[in-house]
Parts: structure tokens; sequence; C-alpha cells
């Protein structure tokens, strides 16, 4: 990461923005996760664009519709905008896990198709989860990865920083910003 830019961030949802409620179909159960307003209001004073990439397994699963998972999305974009950190755009994956489809994280269908409609490149962004495939769908495009700290994360995937939120992801990317200048 080089002063002169920003990064582009790559955010998770559910477990890294937001509290992960299993399966969310109403926008009414979104409630940012402890440190996430004040590490999305850095970001986003940084310069940083943000782009939400989830997998949204719930649909494959027949437990959530597709309009249910757009108006969580949408209701997510209106509380970034709200504190002040717009959302460049929201990305998902609708397919169950053994769909064995190339949108669904680790797979990096998503996040090359926001490179390319959003004109950045790939290792030059920040990945953030906290799930190993958020980590990994980062590491196969090279790019910087933060893991968020929960309680059920595994780790296998070396992320270039673990945290325990958002805010301290946005001070470790202020950090390399500067360390890189």
């Amino acid at each position: 990461m080089n002063k002169a830019s920003a990064p582009v961030v790559i955010l998770d949802r559910d477990g890294t923005i937001v509290i992960d409620r299993h399966y969310l179909g109403n926008p009414e159960g979104l409630q940012f996760l402890p440190g996430a307003v004040a590490g999305l209001r850095k970001m986003h004073a940084l310069g940083c664009k943000l782009i939400v990439i989830t997998n949204q397994s719930g649909i494959g699963r027949g437990i959530l519709t597709l309009e249910q998972v757009k108006r969580v999305n949408a209701g997510l974009e209106m509380m970034m905008n709200t504190i002040g950190a717009p959302v460049l755009d929201t990305y998902f994956c609708p397919h169950a896990p053994d769909a064995n489809c190339d949108c669904r994280k680790p797979a990096t269908q998503l996040l090359l198709r926001a490179a390319a409609e959003h004109e950045f490149v790939p290792s030059e962004a920040v990945v953030i989860g906290d799930k190993d495939s958020d980590i990994e769908m980062g590491k196969r495009v090279n790019a910087h990865t933060i893991l968020v700290r929960n309680d059920s994360i595994s780790c296998a995937a070396k992320a270039d920083a673990v945290v325990n939120d958002l805010n301290e992801a946005a001070a470790w990317i202020k950090t390399q910003r500067i360390a890189s200048a």
C-alpha cells in the first residue's frame, strides 16, 4: 500500500461488520459489532473505498430468499451511509457450499468482478473477514489480509494481521500506509 492512494477494502458482512445472526433475513436484525462504527469511519476518513463480499448460502439451502438477502444488504448499506462510511458496492454468493460454484469464498470470482467493475488492482486491496475463507480469498489474489477474531475461527489461513475489531483493522491499515510511504 502506498500513501498516495488509499486501498480498496473488501469486507465480509456477518461476523466482521455486523453480528452474525446465522441466515439473517430481516434488516431489523442488523447490529454493528463493537468497534465496527469507529473502524469503518476511520477507513472512510483514510480514503478507503469499502466493498462488501459475503457468502449467503441460506439462499441455496432454501432458508432465505434472494429478496430477503437483498433487503438485508440494502439495510447494511443504509446503516453504513448513516455513519459516514458508504459502501461502494455489495457482492454475494447465493450458493450452498456443495454447489462448487466460482463465487463462494474462498473462490475469487466476486473479488475479481469487483476489481473489474471498480477498476482496482486486487493485490493492492485489503481483505477483512472473520473466517479462513475470507483470508484465503485475499491470499489467492495476493491482497493484504486482516482476520477479525471471533470464538469460532480456526486461524488455519495465515492473515497479515489479526485484530479484535474493525477499529483495530483501520489502525493497521493506517500504519501500513505510513510505513510504506
